[in-house]
């Protein structure tokens, strides 16, 4: 499995892994019929559906087409992404490790420096903005060679690739600033709907409370006018029921 991936072909828009082919409706079938085999009590006797882990899985005697289609381990140190290898660490290393010279100072140099010549610290704004005007300046320069003497491209070259890494890794050292900001914005959306969600029951409970009341004045006057006519018969009775309930719904239905 890791000959196969290791050989696939480095690009900026690389192909599938070739393992993809295994991914058919044949092999899910089988892998699910090695599934239930393996779970069957000790006398053979079915069991009930079993919900396999990952770990599990890999334990399986399966054929090696099959063992593309169980999930891997999680990564611990490095992965391999279109035959590249990735490393899982949070840390950005700084450029002077990647061996690429750094166009703009570290955090000990700008703390040093003095507020007066300067940004006191880095200011990643200030920096983009001048490497963005080197790289023009540098793309002319570039263009002019090519035009005068075309062998001499390799130098200018590589200094457009290294203002164009130094802009890339000063972009990255936003990357934790980034998330805070996002982190921040998405709980101020939340707390945003919950204030809204909370006005909108505040409306409901008063317009509910409103309409009680009204039903309240309605039923005393009611009670008031049905005083002098104690007497009255069963069916103006029912009748003056339904009168009320009416009246009632349609306080709700103006109300609510």
């Amino acid at each position: 499995m890791a000959d196969s991936q290791q050989r696939a072909v480095t690009a900026a828009f690389a192909p599938p892994p070739p393992l993809w082919r295994h991914f058919t409706q044949d092999n899910l079938n089988k892998l699910e019929e090695i599934k239930k085999e393996a779970s069957k009590g000790p006398n053979g006797e079915p069991v009930r559906e079993k919900i396999w882990s990952p770990s599990e899985l890999r334990a399986l005697d399966v054929p090696d087409q099959l063992r593309f289609l169980i999930p891997p381990e999680i990564p611990t140190g490095e992965y391999s992404v279109f035959g590249e290898l990735q490393t899982l660490s949070t840390t950005l290393p700084s450029l002077k490790e990647q061996g690429i010279d750094q166009l703009y100072p570290g955090p000990a140099e700008t703390n040093d420096q003095d507020n007066s010549q300067g940004p006191p610290q880095l200011n990643h704004a200030y920096y983009l903005l001048k490497i963005s005007k080197s790289l023009l300046l540098n793309f002319l320069e570039f263009v002019g060679a090519l035009s005068v003497s075309p062998e001499q491209f390799e130098s200018k070259v590589n200094d457009l690739r290294n203002l164009f890494i130094n802009a890339h890794h000063l972009l990255n050292l936003y990357r934790p600033h980034q998330a805070r900001e996002s982190l921040i914005m998405m709980m101020e959306e939340q707390l945003q709907r919950s204030k809204d969600e909370i006005d909108q029951m505040d409306k409901v409970k008063a317009e509910i409370e409103s309409a009680l009341e009204q039903m309240q004045v309605q039923g005393r006057e009611t009670k008031s006018a049905k005083a002098p006519a104690e007497k009255s018969s069963v069916s103006n009775k029912d009748s003056q029921e339904a009168e009320d309930a009416r009246q009632m719904w349609d306080i709700l239905d103006k109300e609510i």
